[in-house]
């Protein structure tokens, strides 16, 4: 999960960019980067931390032009050395930045691809530099010498699609032609246009969401569609194609239950309107398990849950009341890096006002229980402000298995709920019950909202991976990348057992 922006504009865009990216900033908080473009020449600056920590002034001033790209960071494959924050740079052909959000399943493979076939040196681990140079062969292959047209562009956006594998939703710059969006055939990854008409002609914005067109004062004009790409070239002439054979739209849920922001539409569905479904649905949930008689009050965890939490008393009939504070200086805990960081920074992040807690009965309501390091927090928190008893429920299913896809949920012995019931969640989270939304109810949630949308990448709930291309196997050898010492007992156990999640596309 990162936000990528880029804009082609009738004036120095540094601006521009740098407030998307603030309107962005929940996507992700490791680092940040802006490239521009003038004259066919690109200026560059990024680094690690928060965009406001990122950019100073004479950093500002550096970056001349009026087309650029803009990313913030939240690293899930590479390192979170400062080397890997993007926008990459490639010189050849032409000169090419590009800035990604996903991740490729088959980053490996690529990578000797482009060593022994290609001829092309990767300099980092991140996969984000393999698809530029697999972007940037493909363009040289496509380009007729020194020109490059639009035909060329898109002819070499197929040939990506055709070799690299996962979810990518892509903003790139070819020096002295123009700037390129485009999206995986899968559709994973958010990716929309927007506009903004000037005396001057017709300014372009893409960004992963449409809060950052409308922050902006850009209509938003639509998605941009699994497998399209849409080229603006150095006239500032718009031009759009499928690039992809068999293209699906499979939007990641997640991103509706935690990831993107409320105020956001995705694939035509909005953010908040989908979260007040999840917590109709979870209300029946809740219904059918717990007494109602018995919650005296239904409280969010801020922020992501207060859509699903209101709803959910309104149905329920029990009075809904904010019983934490939120320090909205604390970053998002979930994309936080290392477990300790995330359990120090919830009661920083988080204070309970114990008037409201003391002797009742209280259904916390929360997007989604990942890791249950907060989980555990927060349950605990309750008890001590004076909870009687402490119900939890979940807007999202029990996140089972591995997300591959840009979300950082690499291990399965990272997940709570894996290899565990429900009730085994409540122990160790200590709380008196607890309570999922069913994997159906979330994909009606969204599909309530935009019936268009039938099909979602929601491998971490259902194990399904869309691509087709994710084995146990590869599951397997993530975790070992990821631990540096193979998997844990239980899972060579659970391997030997074939008790490895499905991983056929359906």
């Amino acid at each position: 999960m990162c936000g990528i922006v880029g804009v082609v504009s009738h004036s120095p865009v540094n601006q521009l960019l740098y407030d998307a990216l603030l309107l962005l900033q929940h996507r992700g908080q490791d680092a940040a980067g802006i490239a521009t473009n003038h004259s066919s020449m690109f200026s560059m600056f990024k680094a690690n931390g928060l965009v406001r920590d990122v950019f100073r002034t004479r950093n500002m001033r550096s970056l001349n032009g009026n087309t650029g790209i803009g990313h913030c960071r939240y690293p899930t494959a590479g390192s979170s050395s400062e080397e890997e924050a993007q926008p990459f740079y490639v010189n050849a052909p032409f000169g090419i930045t590009l800035a990604h959000n996903g991740n490729l399943t088959n980053q490996a493979q690529l990578k000797d691809e482009l060593f022994h076939n290609d001829r092309r040196h990767i300099n980092t681990s991140s996969d984000s530099e393999v698809l530029l140079n697999v972007l940037a062969h493909e363009i040289q292959e496509a380009a007729d010498g020194y020109s490059l047209n639009a035909d060329a562009v898109f002819k070499a956006v197929a040939k990506v699609h055709k070799r690299v594998r996962g979810a990518y939703a892509v903003v790139a710059q070819i020096a002295g032609h123009g700037m390129l969006a485009f999206r995986d055939p899968f559709g994973i990854r958010p990716l929309c246009l927007g506009v903004n008409e000037t005396e001057q002609g017709t300014e372009y914005l893409v960004a992963s969401e449409s809060v950052a067109l409308e922050g902006l004062g850009f209509r938003f004009v639509r998605d941009i569609a699994p497998g399209e790409a849409i080229f603006i070239d150095n006239d500032k002439k718009l031009h759009e194609r499928q690039c992809a054979e068999n293209p699906s739209l499979n939007p990641c849920a997640f991103e509706f239950v935690y990831l993107a922001r409320p105020d956001s539409v995705i694939d035509g569905a909005s953010v908040y309107a989908t979260r007040l479904r999840m917590g109709e649905y979870l209300a029946d949930k809740v219904r059918s398990e717990i007494p109602v008689d018995e919650i005296d009050v239904v409280m969010p965890i801020p922020d992501s849950s207060r859509p699903a939490a209101i709803q959910l008393a309104l149905k329920l009939g029990v009075e809904y009341r904010e019983g934490f504070i939120k320090n909205r200086y604390i970053g998002r805990t979930f994309i936080m890096p290392g477990q300790g960081m995330r359990k120090k920074s919830v009661r920083q992040k988080l204070n309970a006002i114990s008037s409201e807690f003391k002797d009742k009965n209280v259904l916390l309501v929360d997007d989604s229980i990942v890791r249950g390091t907060t989980s555990r927090e927060i349950v605990q928190m309750a008890r001590e402000a004076g909870a009687r008893k402490v119900f939890f429920a979940s807007a999202a299913p029990p996140v089972l298995y591995p997300n591959v896809y840009g979300i950082d949920m690499p291990t399965r012995d990272e997940l709570i709920a894996h290899g565990r019931t429900t009730e085994e969640v409540c122990r160790e989270i200590t709380a008196d019950r607890v309570v999922y939304q069913d994997v159906d109810a979330l994909k009606r949630a969204i599909s309530d909202v935009n019936p268009e949308l039938k099909n979602f990448e929601a491998s971490c709930f259902d194990g399904i991976y869309v691509t087709g291309d994710v084995t146990p196997e590869y599951l397997d050898r993530q975790e070992s990348a990821r631990h540096g010492s193979g998997k844990s007992d239980e899972d060579k156990v659970r391997t030997q057992l074939n008790l490895n999640p499905p991983v056929a596309a359906e």
